[in-house]
């Protein structure tokens, strides 16, 4: 796979997996539309660091838009397509639903069709923890049913999946989705927990604790994903024999399709990434405990069994290591001293 699109190029993931797969000589094409759902300097910053190798080719563009995008695939011929532009947000999405189908209903199809007519080897599209909505058997499994989101953000992220798995059935695209695990590290989104909590207790503000602090999020350092998205580009989806219509497993299909969880495989209090990152930071937070949100769950856990058997990898950086890191590229990014 020498020459991967990857959509929300200037993003979180985006500008990770750019950076590695530049790295090993790859041509990367980065869309992203720049839009101003978080601070627009942080995406033109990561963007600089790409723009920095000559292997990367950057297109400001919504993927919503079906000619732009339809020509975008033309044009370049892509041998794998990995989709993470997304709004993101399970909060946001109480306030403006449709924001999350103009991206991750139009874009995606948008996307599915560029891959359908342009012989794209390989559909990698983010999924999301927040899929497994109200189910508490932990950990959560990929072949556990997932009919019950909580959230249109988690909602938008089955249909994508079952979007994926339609074209694989129609066209035999093979598609793999990864549900990703509460990810964080440098160079993060600045609507995300540590990130707000970071340059909260920096400018001696209090931190909003929801659920009083009873949460538990199995928490994904950056690296460990773009480590397990590389591996999964180059391993295409297999149709599993064993497949039966009479008892579907929800992980797998009689076409090219699968979904793989990406995550620590370890839950953590909530308190215990605050304490971890106070200690970091050498600051003690205001907490200010509040209730749960709506669309929010109260724990996510990931078996990532099916991932280790697959791609021969198990995410395992821990939550002190990541983000006494964070921590580091924040007081540098920002130029806040010790």
């Amino acid at each position: 796979m020498q020459k991967i699109l990857i959509t929300g190029g200037a993003g979180f993931i985006g500008h990770a997996l750019g950076k590695r797969l530049l790295a090993e000589g790859r041509t990367v094409v980065g869309l992203d539309n720049l839009n101003d759902y978080y601070d627009v300097q942080l995406k033109q910053d990561r963007l600089a660091e790409l723009q920095a190798s000559p292997g990367f080719i950057f297109v400001q563009q919504d993927m919503a838009e079906r000619e732009a995008c339809a020509a975008l695939f033309r044009e370049h011929q892509f041998d794998a397509v990995v989709n993470l532009a997304a709004q993101a947000g399970v909060r946001y999405s109480l306030i403006n639903p449709h924001a999350y189908v103009d991206t991750n209903l139009v874009g995606f199809v948008n996307i599915l069709e560029g891959c359908r007519h342009n012989k794209v080897k390989h559909l990698v599209y983010a999924s999301s923890s927040s899929i497994y909505g109200a189910n508490t058997k932990m950990p959560f499994s990929e072949h556990d049913n997932v009919d019950h989101p909580v959230s249109l953000y988690a909602a938008s992220k089955k249909a994508n999946e079952l979007m994926a798995h339609t074209y694989s059935h129609l066209y035999a695209l093979p598609c793999t989705g990864l549900r990703f695990f509460t990810v964080y590290g440098p160079w993060g989104r600045p609507d995300m927990a540590l990130f707000l909590f970071t340059k909260a207790i920096l400018e001696d503000k209090p931190i909003n604790v929801f659920n009083n602090g009873d949460m538990e999020r199995d928490f994904t350092y950056i690296d460990d994903i773009v480590e397990g998205v590389v591996r999964v580009i180059d391993t295409l989806p297999q149709p599993d024999p064993n497949w039966d219509g009479n008892a579907p497993d929800p992980a797998t299909s009689y076409c090219p399709w699968r979904v793989y969880n990406i995550g620590n495989n370890n839950k953590e209090q909530l308190m215990r990434y605050i304490e971890v990152l106070e200690q970091c930071l050498g600051r003690t937070a205001k907490k200010n405990f509040m209730p749960m949100q709506a669309g929010d769950v109260p724990a996510t856990y990931a078996d990532v069994s099916e991932l280790v058997r697959d791609m021969g990898f198990r995410p395992n950086t821990s939550i002190e290591d990541g983000v006494r890191r964070f921590v580091d590229w924040y007081r540098s990014y920002y130029k806040i001293g010790a």
